[in-house]
Protein backbone atom coordinates (compact mmCIF):
# COMPACT_ATOMS: atom_id res chain seq x y z
CA UNK A 1 0.00 0.00 0.00
CA UNK A 2 1.59 3.16 -1.25
CA UNK A 3 1.59 6.41 1.27
CA UNK A 4 -0.93 8.27 -0.56
CA UNK A 5 -3.43 5.63 -0.33
CA UNK A 6 -2.87 5.24 3.54
CA UNK A 7 -2.96 9.07 3.62
CA UNK A 8 -6.23 9.07 1.69
CA UNK A 9 -7.58 6.07 4.38
CA UNK A 10 -6.87 8.05 7.00
CA UNK A 11 -8.28 11.08 5.78
CA UNK A 12 -11.60 9.39 5.20
CA UNK A 13 -11.86 7.22 8.44
CA UNK A 14 -11.10 10.79 9.81
CA UNK A 15 -14.01 12.95 8.13
CA UNK A 16 -16.16 9.44 8.77
CA UNK A 17 -15.46 9.66 12.64
CA UNK A 18 -16.34 13.47 13.09
CA UNK A 19 -19.57 13.15 10.95
CA UNK A 20 -20.61 9.80 13.34
CA UNK A 21 -19.56 12.06 16.23
CA UNK A 22 -21.01 15.18 15.19
CA UNK A 23 -24.46 13.35 13.98
CA UNK A 24 -24.34 11.15 17.09
CA UNK A 25 -23.81 14.36 19.44
CA UNK A 26 -26.79 15.98 17.46
CA UNK A 27 -29.70 12.97 17.79
CA UNK A 28 -28.28 12.65 21.43
CA UNK A 29 -28.63 16.62 22.02
CA UNK A 30 -32.54 16.23 20.32
CA UNK A 31 -33.47 13.45 22.27
CA UNK A 32 -33.09 14.65 25.84
CA UNK A 33 -33.65 17.96 24.88
CA UNK A 34 -30.75 20.30 24.81
CA UNK A 35 -31.37 21.72 21.97
CA UNK A 36 -34.37 23.76 22.89
CA UNK A 37 -32.10 24.80 26.18
CA UNK A 38 -29.48 26.61 23.59
CA UNK A 39 -32.23 27.78 21.15
CA UNK A 40 -32.03 25.75 18.90
CA UNK A 41 -35.59 24.16 18.08
CA UNK A 42 -35.50 21.13 17.06
CA UNK A 43 -38.26 19.48 14.75
CA UNK A 44 -40.88 17.44 16.78
CA UNK A 45 -41.26 14.84 14.34
CA UNK A 46 -39.63 13.33 11.35
CA UNK A 47 -41.08 13.34 8.24
CA UNK A 48 -40.06 10.74 5.27
CA UNK A 49 -42.36 12.17 2.69
CA UNK A 50 -39.19 13.73 1.00
CA UNK A 51 -37.12 10.11 0.68
CA UNK A 52 -40.91 8.42 -0.26
CA UNK A 53 -41.08 10.98 -3.22
CA UNK A 54 -38.23 10.64 -4.53
CA UNK A 55 -37.85 6.96 -4.48
CA UNK A 56 -41.40 6.89 -6.34
CA UNK A 57 -40.01 8.89 -9.32
CA UNK A 58 -38.88 8.24 -12.75
CA UNK A 59 -35.43 9.20 -12.37
CA UNK A 60 -35.15 7.09 -9.00
CA UNK A 61 -34.55 4.18 -10.95
CA UNK A 62 -31.44 5.00 -13.06
CA UNK A 63 -30.25 7.34 -10.15
CA UNK A 64 -29.46 4.27 -8.19
CA UNK A 65 -28.10 2.68 -11.15
CA UNK A 66 -25.23 5.38 -11.48
CA UNK A 67 -25.13 5.25 -7.77
CA UNK A 68 -24.20 1.88 -7.48
CA UNK A 69 -21.80 1.88 -10.47
CA UNK A 70 -20.03 4.48 -9.15
CA UNK A 71 -19.69 2.99 -5.72
CA UNK A 72 -18.83 -0.39 -7.16
CA UNK A 73 -15.62 1.13 -9.15
CA UNK A 74 -14.55 3.23 -6.08
CA UNK A 75 -14.81 -0.04 -3.70
CA UNK A 76 -13.02 -1.95 -6.55
CA UNK A 77 -9.98 0.95 -6.68
CA UNK A 78 -10.03 0.89 -2.78
CA UNK A 79 -9.62 -3.08 -2.77
CA UNK A 80 -6.93 -3.04 -5.66
CA UNK A 81 -4.81 -0.27 -3.81
CA UNK A 82 -5.16 -2.45 -1.07
CA UNK A 83 -3.54 -5.58 -2.51
CA UNK A 84 0.10 -5.81 -0.95
CA UNK A 85 3.06 -5.24 -3.24
CA UNK A 86 6.53 -7.24 -2.26
CA UNK A 87 8.54 -6.13 -5.78
CA UNK A 88 10.92 -3.75 -5.21
CA UNK A 89 11.27 -0.58 -7.26
CA UNK A 90 14.33 0.21 -9.39
CA UNK A 91 17.24 0.96 -6.93
CA UNK A 92 18.66 4.05 -6.53
CA UNK A 93 22.68 3.35 -6.56
CA UNK A 94 25.42 5.39 -4.29
CA UNK A 95 27.12 8.19 -6.45
CA UNK A 96 23.85 9.62 -8.29
CA UNK A 97 24.28 13.31 -7.76
CA UNK A 98 22.48 16.27 -9.48
CA UNK A 99 24.23 15.62 -12.59
CA UNK A 100 22.48 12.08 -13.38
CA UNK A 101 21.04 9.56 -11.11
CA UNK A 102 22.17 5.80 -11.48
CA UNK A 103 19.20 3.12 -11.09
CA UNK A 104 19.92 -0.63 -10.96
CA UNK A 105 16.93 -3.38 -11.64
CA UNK A 106 16.78 -5.14 -8.20
CA UNK A 107 15.28 -8.26 -10.10
CA UNK A 108 17.76 -8.68 -12.77
CA UNK A 109 20.75 -8.63 -10.73
CA UNK A 110 19.46 -11.06 -8.33
CA UNK A 111 18.60 -13.29 -11.34
CA UNK A 112 21.73 -12.69 -12.05
CA UNK A 113 23.21 -14.70 -8.61
CA UNK A 114 20.94 -17.08 -8.89
CA UNK A 115 21.73 -18.37 -12.46
CA UNK A 116 25.33 -18.10 -10.61
CA UNK A 117 24.40 -21.07 -8.41
CA UNK A 118 21.88 -22.62 -10.93
CA UNK A 119 25.56 -24.13 -12.31
CA UNK A 120 26.93 -26.22 -9.14
CA UNK A 121 26.43 -30.00 -9.66
CA UNK A 122 23.23 -31.06 -8.52
CA UNK A 123 20.99 -27.53 -8.12
CA UNK A 124 18.10 -27.96 -10.25
CA UNK A 125 16.55 -24.84 -10.07
CA UNK A 126 17.55 -21.27 -8.75
CA UNK A 127 15.56 -18.31 -8.98
CA UNK A 128 15.44 -14.94 -7.40
CA UNK A 129 14.22 -11.56 -7.04
CA UNK A 130 13.89 -8.14 -4.76
CA UNK A 131 11.29 -7.62 -2.74
CA UNK A 132 10.48 -5.30 -0.09
CA UNK A 133 8.62 -6.10 3.67
CA UNK A 134 8.05 -3.68 6.08
CA UNK A 135 10.55 -0.89 4.20
CA UNK A 136 13.31 -3.41 4.16
CA UNK A 137 14.85 -4.16 1.16
CA UNK A 138 15.44 -8.17 0.93
CA UNK A 139 17.56 -10.32 -2.15
CA UNK A 140 15.87 -13.63 -2.02
CA UNK A 141 16.98 -16.35 -3.56
CA UNK A 142 15.26 -19.73 -4.69
CA UNK A 143 17.04 -23.03 -4.75
CA UNK A 144 16.03 -26.00 -5.24
CA UNK A 145 19.03 -29.31 -5.23
CA UNK A 146 19.26 -33.17 -5.54
CA UNK A 147 19.55 -35.29 -2.62
CA UNK A 148 23.23 -35.60 -3.60
CA UNK A 149 24.37 -31.96 -3.84
CA UNK A 150 27.25 -31.15 -2.48
CA UNK A 151 26.03 -29.02 0.47
CA UNK A 152 29.56 -27.47 0.74
CA UNK A 153 29.68 -26.82 -2.82
CA UNK A 154 26.88 -25.18 -2.73
CA UNK A 155 27.13 -23.17 0.69
CA UNK A 156 29.98 -21.58 -1.01
CA UNK A 157 28.56 -20.72 -4.22
CA UNK A 158 25.77 -18.83 -2.47
CA UNK A 159 28.21 -17.04 -0.32
CA UNK A 160 30.22 -15.92 -3.53
CA UNK A 161 27.44 -15.14 -4.96
CA UNK A 162 26.04 -13.00 -2.38
CA UNK A 163 29.17 -11.29 -1.79
CA UNK A 164 29.11 -10.47 -5.58
CA UNK A 165 25.32 -9.41 -5.49
CA UNK A 166 26.68 -6.60 -2.19
CA UNK A 167 28.95 -5.43 -4.60
CA UNK A 168 27.07 -5.03 -7.84
CA UNK A 169 24.04 -3.07 -5.34
CA UNK A 170 26.48 -1.03 -3.15
CA UNK A 171 23.95 -0.73 -1.14
CA UNK A 172 24.22 -1.36 3.07
CA UNK A 173 20.23 -2.02 3.19
CA UNK A 174 19.78 -4.60 1.30
CA UNK A 175 19.51 -7.97 3.22
CA UNK A 176 19.56 -11.52 1.87
CA UNK A 177 17.62 -13.99 2.26
CA UNK A 178 17.99 -18.63 0.90
CA UNK A 179 15.36 -21.04 0.67
CA UNK A 180 16.95 -24.09 -0.30
CA UNK A 181 14.58 -26.97 -0.83
CA UNK A 182 16.77 -30.60 -1.14
CA UNK A 183 14.17 -32.74 -3.16
CA UNK A 184 13.09 -36.06 -1.95
CA UNK A 185 14.42 -37.94 -4.67
CA UNK A 186 17.67 -37.53 -7.45
CA UNK A 187 16.20 -36.67 -10.74
CA UNK A 188 17.11 -39.38 -12.69
CA UNK A 189 15.81 -41.93 -10.86
CA UNK A 190 12.41 -43.47 -11.17
CA UNK A 191 9.79 -44.11 -8.55
CA UNK A 192 9.20 -48.07 -8.28
CA UNK A 193 5.85 -49.96 -7.55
Amino acid sequence: MSRKVAGFDRLVVFVLGLVLIAGGAAVGAWGLGLLDRVGITGPQQVSTQAVTDATGASWWGYATAAAAVVLGLLGLWWLLAHVPHRGADALRLPGSSPAGTLWLDGDAAVAVAAQVISEVPGVRSASGKMVSERGQLIAELDVTADPEVDLVELDHAMSTASADLATVLSRSDVRGRVHVRIARRSKGLARVA
